[in-house]
């Protein structure tokens, strides 16, 4: 490559950091040159109050990096897959994914007590319609209670005594060295994942074509396909941070399982369906489960 030094954009958060750093270490393997982390500090967090879907969604957490990389003020944006709209930004494009992190979700709480041990009427925090919804369908009688901000802010709150358990993704904790803090692992069958979750996305110019085809040396290809799967559900359904869908896939030589989750507005009803296909077919079987969750909900996931 002729640049001799590439500026990537990330979120200035601990979490954001690490995951930046490992983009840029694995690009270190492959540029001799000098590689600059820049942090920029987006919407999603100046505001850690509000829930994401009453401030503008998801792209609260890309939109200013990704002005920056449209501006070429950088040349990589590094994001955690799960924060990002299932559209692409116009001019940009994310096709270079690192090795995946455990998708499944976690659950830590304050008297160190599993799901199923929590008293009645326990408060659970959680960040999302989706988790929310898949909770209450294992257990009802606990009290589901919106909780924002970075990992250290909810574990705070969360010791502080406003709340008796909080769920949160296994990768963050795990980049985080906070395992030790987890007292409950759901399986992906009990709290299917957000698309995607649990990967590292880096997004370039859509025209940069000597950057797309040097991020081709670093992107894992299992990671890719199996997400890109995921992420072609979103699409179909053309969701926005209110739609509770999880996602999930498996490689199995050549074949991919590819498994879907769509709750109502309202969260009481749950529609599901899944997908064996060829691993050359894995967009087309991600498209398949988007559509028969549309077609089984007959649209009463979207206001």
């Amino acid at each position: 490559m002729k640049k001799n030094k590439i500026l990537i954009g990330t979120r200035a958060s601990k979490l954001a950091l690490i995951y930046a750093n490992r983009a840029k270490d694995e690009i270190a393997k492959v540029f001799s040159g000098e590689i600059e982390l820049i942090k920029i500090t987006t919407e999603g967090d100046q505001n850690q109050k509000d829930r994401l879907s009453d401030i503008g969604g998801k792209g609260l957490f890309s939109k200013k990096i990704e002005e920056e990389l449209i501006n070429k003020k950088i040349d990589l944006a590094v994001h955690a897959l799960k924060d990002m709209p299932s559209e692409e930004t116009d001019g940009l494009i994310t096709n270079c994914f690192l090795e995946r992190n455990d998708p499944r979700e976690v659950l830590i709480s304050r008297k160190k007590k599993k799901f199923n041990e929590l008293d009645k009427n326990s408060i659970v925090g959680t960040s999302s319609f989706r988790r929310e919804f898949q909770l209450k369908k294992i257990r009802k009688d606990l009290n589901y209670k919106l909780i924002r901000g970075n990992v250290d802010t909810r574990l705070k709150k969360l010791k502080n005594g406003e709340y008796d358990a909080i769920v949160l993704s296994k990768a963050g904790l795990a980049s985080l060295k906070l395992e030790n803090e987890i007292t409950h692992e759901f399986s992906n069958k009990e709290l299917m994942p957000s698309a995607g979750q649990g990967t590292i996305a880096i997004q370039c110019r859509k025209y940069d074509y000597e950057m797309i085809e040097f991020l081709k040396q670093i992107n894992h290809k299992e990671t890719s396909i199996g997400v890109k799967a995921e992420r072609e559900i979103l699409k179909v359904l053309d969701g926005d941070c209110e739609t509770a869908v999880g996602a999930i896939s498996k490689i199995q030589k050549d074949k991919i399982i590819i498994k879907g989750e769509l709750f109502s507005l309202d969260g009481t009803k749950r529609y599901y369906h899944e997908v064996t296909c060829d691993l050359k077919d894995a967009f087309i079987g991600g498209s398949e489960v988007g559509k028969r969750l549309k077609e089984k909900s007959k649209g009463d996931y979207k206001k």
